[in-house]
Formats: C-alpha cells, structure tokens, sequence
C-alpha cells in the first residue's frame, strides 16, 4: 500500500467526521433551550449533561472499537461508524422531544468514538520514524473541523436549526461511501489479534499502558496535556468577556486563530522538528511552549497580549504527536488499535473533569486573579514535562530522523 496515499485518504476521512461533529456545536443548546422553553438554568445545565454522557460513552467505547479493529481491520469499523453517525444525525434531526435528543446524543457519542481507529490506521501505514509527522495529521483534521464546521453550522442554523444535523448526515454518509470505495485496510489478516472483553474495557485499556514504564509515562503525560487543553472550552469565553469586554466577533476571530495556529503547526511543522530533534526533545519542546503559553494567557493584562500568547500555545501541537510517536514504538502491531483506543478513553476523562475544574478555578479567583484557570492549566503542563524529561530521560527514542 502506498503510504502517502493512504494517509491522504484517512485524513480526508478524519476531517469529514470532526466536521460533521463541528456542525453540532453552534446549534445544539439552542435545540435544547427550545424544548426547555426558554430556561436558560436549565438548558445550562442540560447541555453539561449532554457533554457529560457524550464524553463517559467515548470513554467506555473508544477502547472497545479499538480492540475490534485490532481484530477485525480498521477498514469496517471506520465504515461502520460512519453510517452509523449518518443514521443517528438524521434521528437526531426529526427527534420530536428532549428525551429522543438525549438518546442520540449518546448514540453519537459511541459512533464517534473512531479517532482511535483512525490513529491506529496511520501507525499501520507508516514507518516508526515517520509517524510523529504523521500524527500531526490529527491534529489538522480537527483543527480544520473545528473551524469550518462551528462556522458552517451556525451559518445553517440561522437558516433552520435542524439543517446542520441533516448536513452532519450527509457529511457521514458521503465519507462511508468515500471509505467503501477508496479507503483500503491497512492491517492485514496476519497481524491481527483475537478479541477478548479483557482488552476491549477502559481497566483493560489502562493495562496495556502498565506494560512498560514509559508507556505508562507518557500515557500520563498525555493525558494531562489533554487535562490542561480544557481550559479553553471550559472557560475562554467567560474569561475573555469578563477580562477584556470581548463579544462574540472577537471571540470567535481568537478561536479560529487558534485553530489556524494549530493547523500550521501539526500539518507544516511537526514532520522537519521531529527530524532535527527527535521525539523526545520535541516532546519536551512542545511542552515548554505550552506551560509558557498558558502563563502568557493567565496573566495577560490586555487583549493584545492574550493574542501573543496563541502563537506561542500552536507550538505546544508538537508535544501531542510526538508522543504518540514514542507510543505507538512500545506495542505490537496487532495492539495499536487498542494503544490509540486506550489514548481515547483517557482524552475522554479530562472532558469529565477538566471544565469543572477550570471553572470552579475561576469562579473562585474570579476577584483577585481572574486568570487562574490558565495558571492552572500551566502547572498541569509543567508537571507533564517534569514526567516526560524523567521517564525519557534513559531511553533510546532521542535520535533525530535523518
């Protein structure tokens, strides 16, 4: 299989799904609200419980589809899951009431839970040496989904709420039939492993992450980056206009900064970083960066300088596939679906606890330090530096690709 064209097609893949789940974004509490008639408390602290239940079924389930990939190829459970979402966005679209809502929202959050199987397809198809650029290609799927598709969403919203669901569906349904006819399987039968329900549970999960010291390490490394990178949907928006008397217009130009930022990054830089520094030192660079970053963010005394703080957090999207990188070298490869899966599961945790956090951070410094939250988020950083200098530190992983 050609490699390059491969992760062409599951690029084109990834995009389509985190777009079509970008769709949701704009319109979803609106919906809610709707059936709530009006109560705003109350639709708050639905659309929590929304995210709440969608995040516990990624958590439960990304494991689960990983083992099954691991089993069955990653081909049909990409395929599968696609049409699924594209059945369950078009529930979602004609649900007459909140309760009907709920339920495919929670069928969402198990058919979405694919970002594991996606990451398992490209460590098939590509060399160890060359998967850290390779990654990076996840982190521009969503960077480009959540720009165009927030955007696109509430440009359709404005015209019918329901209509982005019914694009959302069509999204999916498109990609299942670009994946039937273009998409090959990336991992023959003979590297195939057997399934069990001991592997396919999150405890299970977790005890593939036990195997090995850094593994484990850099597990935790991940996963509190990804507990630090809540802090910006947790609590960017009531920050900036509390802080700095943002509105909508600039709140969202600063957010589609970022996710420029953050596209350039893992789609331009991530592959020539990796070959002059190696995985580990771009780690721990893209680490640096993003504990420097927050603190720019927590203690920026205008809105001009909160903006000069976003490039400096782009280059925190080094650390992420760099990781990953170093991971995928540690399992077999009848075990990536599992490893990225067990990596899903974790992400999924810090969207359990991180907004909580950040937010109770906040409301609780909100008169003495208003950018607590990101001090907090910095700290979280630095402790996963502090972890990944020490569990890389003896490792044969530094060498830069040549």
């Amino acid at each position: 299989m050609n490699s390059n064209r491969a992760l062409t097609l599951i690029f084109c893949t990834m995009t389509l799904d985190v777009l079509a789940m970008g769709l949701m974004i704009p319109v979803l509490p609106g919906i809610i609200l709707g059936f709530m008639g009006g109560d705003t408390a109350g639709a708050a602290g639905m659309v929590g419980v929304f995210a709440t239940v969608w995040a516990l079924m990624q958590f439960f389930f990304s494991p689960l589809l990983g083992s099954l990939s691991d089993r069955y190829g990653r081909r049909p459970v990409i395929l599968l899951s696609c049409l699924g979402l594209g059945l369950d966005y078009i529930f979602m679209a004609v649900a007459p009431s909140l309760a009907l809502l709920f339920v495919g929202r929670i069928v969402s959050g198990i058919t979405s839970a694919t970002i594991g199987t996606a990451t398992a397809y490209i460590a098939d198809v590509t060399p160890p040496e060359g998967r850290a650029k390779a990654f990076g290609l996840v982190g521009v799927a969503f960077g480009l989904g959540f720009v165009v598709g927030p955007a696109l969403g509430g440009l359709l919203g404005s015209l019918e709420p329901r209509l982005p669901f019914w694009v959302a569906a069509a999204s999916c349904f498109a990609n299942a039939a670009f994946g039937w006819f273009i998409l090959p399987e990336s991992l023959p039968p003979e590297r195939r492993m057997g399934f069990s329900w001991r592997r396919a549970n999150p405890l299970g999960a977790i005890r593939l992450l036990s195997k090995h010291r850094l593994l484990l390490g850099l597990a935790a490394t991940n996963f509190l980056g990804q507990l630090a990178h809540q802090v910006l949907p947790g609590i960017f928006v009531l920050y900036a206009g509390f802080r700095f008397g943002w509105g909508e217009g600039p709140v969202g130009l600063t957010l589609a900064f970022v996710g420029i930022g953050s596209v350039f990054v893992q789609g331009l830089l991530v592959g020539p970083i990796v070959a002059r520094l190696g995985e580990r030192r771009t780690l721990l660079l893209g680490l640096s960066m993003g504990t420097f970053g927050m603190a720019i963010y927590g203690l920026a005394p205008n809105g001009p300088w909160f903006l000069v703080g976003v490039p400096v957090m782009a280059l925190w999207g080094v650390a992420g596939p760099a990781a990953q990188g170093l991971m995928s070298r540690l399992v077999s490869p009848a075990e990536q679906g599992q490893l990225q899966g067990a990596n899903a599961s974790l992400v999924s945790v810090t969207g359990l606890i991180g907004p909580g956090l950040f937010a109770f951070a906040f409301a609780h410094f909100i008169g003495s330090l208003p950018g607590a939250s990101w001090l907090l988020a910095a700290a979280i950083l630095a402790a996963a530096l502090a972890i990944a200098s020490i569990v890389t530190r003896r490792q044969p992983v530094d060498a830069p690709h040549r």
